[in-house]
């Protein structure tokens, strides 16, 4: 005989509850190292401008590189600001990816790699803009030569594949738009390969279910500038704001979720604003 307790449903349940809680994040953010970047970009001004926004995390996804992502990392020490150090990688295919890791240093060994798939030509500031590496007080260490805004010869499936072996989690970027989006490129999902989640641009208003295949959707504001940091954010339902609780979130596992997503409004706090029928769970 299977004897069935409701108190200890009721007692676990009630425990797991009080310890996830909604969490702001804005997962696709640019400094001054992405030469499209406004040179405003700078980590004191990006925290600053997170926080007074309400996001609770931040991801740093420059153009092939994480040269700044340390920087406002520790920008962000001490500031109730979660910064997760990551890469937007252009594949092969012209299909940007975003490459989010745990910690940094796993972080600069997946940018030593991405920089031994980039083709070994100098950046053209005139055309591109500059490519700047500052330190966590916003002062010009240097500037990266190499032209970083440009086609690595890693495929997508390479990438996520080998993101993946280095403890990294890939969340392929502003799929809906028609260049450089997985499906505007692609026109589908590649099956076989660890990609629960995708990103839209904050412009889209849904996608179709059978491109989705039950897969659940970010929004983030692929910010260039301080006014479009949070101007797209995804509510996430976690335990604390790590990268494996996003996973979580991303997976719909253990009680983490995706809960909806927002807009910054200046007159306040920014509201939830409903997932779109056509978005996944």
């Amino acid at each position: 005989m299977v004897w069935y307790l409701p108190w200890c449903d009721w007692e676990l349940r009630r425990r797991f509850e009080a310890v996830v809680r909604p969490f702001l994040a804005d997962l696709h953010i640019h400094t001054v190292l992405s030469p499209c970047a406004s040179f405003e970009m700078a980590p004191t001004r990006i925290v600053e401008r997170s926080r007074r926004r309400g996001l609770d995390i931040i991801a740093i996804t420059d153009h092939n590189s994480a040269e700044n992502a340390g920087a406002v990392m520790e920008a962000a020490r001490g500031m109730g600001l979660t910064v997760l150090p990551g890469l937007e990688v252009e594949t092969r295919e012209e299909v940007h990816v975003l490459t989010f890791f745990p910690t940094l240093q796993q972080a600069l060994v997946w940018q030593e790699e991405v920089y031994a798939h980039l083709p070994d030509v100098p950046n053209d500031e005139a055309l591109f803009g500059a490519q700047a590496i500052v330190d966590s007080s916003d002062r010009l260490l240097g500037i990266n030569r190499r032209r970083l805004l440009t086609a690595t010869s890693l495929g997508f499936d390479q990438v996520v594949r080998r993101a993946g072996a280095i403890g990294g989690f890939c969340l392929p970027a502003h799929v809906d738009r028609p260049a450089y989006g997985l499906l505007g490129v692609l026109g589908f999902v590649p099956e076989g390969l660890d990609l629960p989640a995708l990103e839209v641009s904050p412009r889209c208003v849904g996608l179709a279910p059978d491109l989705l295949a039950g897969r659940r959707i970010v929004r983030s504001s692929d910010a260039h500038t301080l006014d479009a940091i949070g101007s797209s954010f995804t509510i996430l339902h976690l335990q604390a704001p790590t990268l494996d609780e996003i996973v979580l979130a991303c997976r719909g596992l253990r009680g983490r979720k995706i809960e909806g997503y927002g807009r910054f409004q200046p007159q306040g706090r920014s509201k939830p604003q409903g997932r779109s029928k056509d978005e996944g769970g």
